[in-house]
């Protein structure tokens, strides 16, 4: 089997890192031609030519060809993967800017910043799945762009077949494993929540790959690795052992707000630092003598992504060798029965070409459940904005945002959001 590939923002800077992945696990995801698709033409030439000394260093016989013509990259792809930026990294500084003025957290999927984030990309992503739908209705689409949780909400209420990835569930595994010294295969997280909103409320060793049966090792992990573990999350080490789980780092936003606030008012965004690192990775690209991932890339953020995506697109299209179980986004169809079934959740689930099947979850605690409640109102609201529009529909959102919620706070939020944002919002 020779698989064909798209990938929407194909000229990120990130884009390598997929590359290396696919070039070292072409036994389980055996593609035959990779197009690389994007609207900044010199970007694409930069990262399509890295890509493809990787592939010939690597002995990998895949052609990759770029384009800025979606439909012709889309047509016949048996997947494609979306890893989009609308607006670039100068619409990702304002979001984790101007929020900060009105003292909430700046951040490019939390709070007020990934309101925005949401708004300028659903449209932009439902029309590309159409695209897509209208190539190949059998394609499978899979969703980087963030916020991820809604993105994939938005496709998955209109009729796609999409399923969306990050790339915390993989880090928390491969963190683990390395502590425990064993192969990465060996652990299996009980991992719940939404998208950038997750617990792993249990860690199990398993006796063998693939195996059902295991031991539970996370009050280990807590007692010997704590103080990193905490470090690496950048919270309290008793918080973190009063809650007797690991959070993903982003609950920081919410459990440290305030401390946050005050930190990124000090060191300025996140995008700012990206935006220097991505001048400096299109200048290595530039070089021809690149044939490897540059060590700077892992500075970009996103690590392990290419291995969760080969996994995860390798058993939707059978060529890993039957079903997996993986940390995917997907619909929620009364997994966690606190929520509506088209949430998109994000837990471990059953993967092989018949689709994506959710686990079955034990009963979350009421400390994690009322959050993970409070933020699914949200998104259903923000999604509602996304699709149709209005300053009303954005108060709503910001309103029901558990980082939000006041309306005078909200009334501010909104119109900062709005003047931003006008450009890449045709309602506004």
């Amino acid at each position: 089997m020779s698989l064909k590939l798209a990938i929407v923002g194909g000229g990120s800077t990130y884009t390598p890192e997929l590359i290396d992945g696919f070039a070292r696990l072409r036994d389980t995801l055996p593609i035959g031609e990779l197009v690389l698709v994007d609207p900044a033409a010199d970007r694409l030439e930069l990262v399509g030519g890295v890509a493809r000394r990787i592939f010939a260093k690597q002995g990998h016989p895949a052609t990759v060809t770029t384009t800025g013509d979606l439909d012709a990259a889309v047509a016949d792809a048996d997947a494609v993967l979306l890893q989009l930026r609308v607006g670039g990294q100068a619409a990702r500084n304002k979001d984790e800017t101007w929020p900060l003025e009105c003292g909430c957290v700046g951040q490019e999927t939390t709070g007020a910043g990934g309101l925005a984030k949401a708004l300028r990309t659903v449209p932009v992503v439902l029309d590309i799945a159409e695209r897509v739908r209208r190539a190949n209705p059998d394609a499978w689409i899979v969703d980087f762009t963030n916020p991820v949780g809604i993105v994939t909400r938005a496709l998955q209420t209109a009729g796609h077949k999409a399923v969306g990835l990050c790339n915390v569930a993989i880090g928390f595994q491969r963190k683990f494993a390395a502590q425990l010294g064993v192969a990465p295969e060996l652990v299996r997280l009980d991992h719940v929540g939404l998208n950038h909103l997750t617990w792993e409320r249990g860690v199990t060793l398993l006796d063998a790959p693939g195996a059902a049966t295991g031991r539970e090792v996370l009050p280990e992990l807590l007692a010997g690795f704590g103080d990193a573990i905490a470090a690496d999350l950048h919270l309290p080490l008793p918080l973190v052992r009063r809650l007797g789980v690991v959070p993903s780092y982003y609950l920081r936003y919410y459990y440290q707000h305030d401390a946050v606030v005050a930190e990124l008012r000090e060191q300025g965004s996140r995008a700012a630092q990206v935006a220097e690192i991505e001048r400096q990775l299109l200048e290595l690209y530039a070089d021809p003598a690149l044939d490897t991932k540059p060590e700077l890339l892992a500075k970009r953020g996103g690590a392990f992504y290419s291995e969760a995506a080969v996994q995860l697109i390798g058993a939707l299209l059978g060529t890993a060798g039957g079903s997996d179980v993986q940390v995917v986004n997907t619909r929620n169809d009364g997994i966690l029965p606190f929520l509506p079934d088209d949430a998109v959740i994000e837990v471990p689930a059953t993967v092989d070409a018949a689709g994506v099947r959710p686990l079955p979850q034990r009963p979350v605690e009421p400390l994690f459940a009322g959050l993970i409640a409070h933020v699914t109102a949200y998104e259903q609201l923000a999604l509602e904005a996304a699709l149709k529009g209005g300053r009303d529909r954005v108060l709503d959102a910001l309103l029901a945002h558990p980082l939000v919620g006041q309306v005078e706070l909200a009334d501010r939020l909104a119109d900062s959001l709005l003047a931003h944002n006008k450009q890449h919002l045709s309602w506004a």
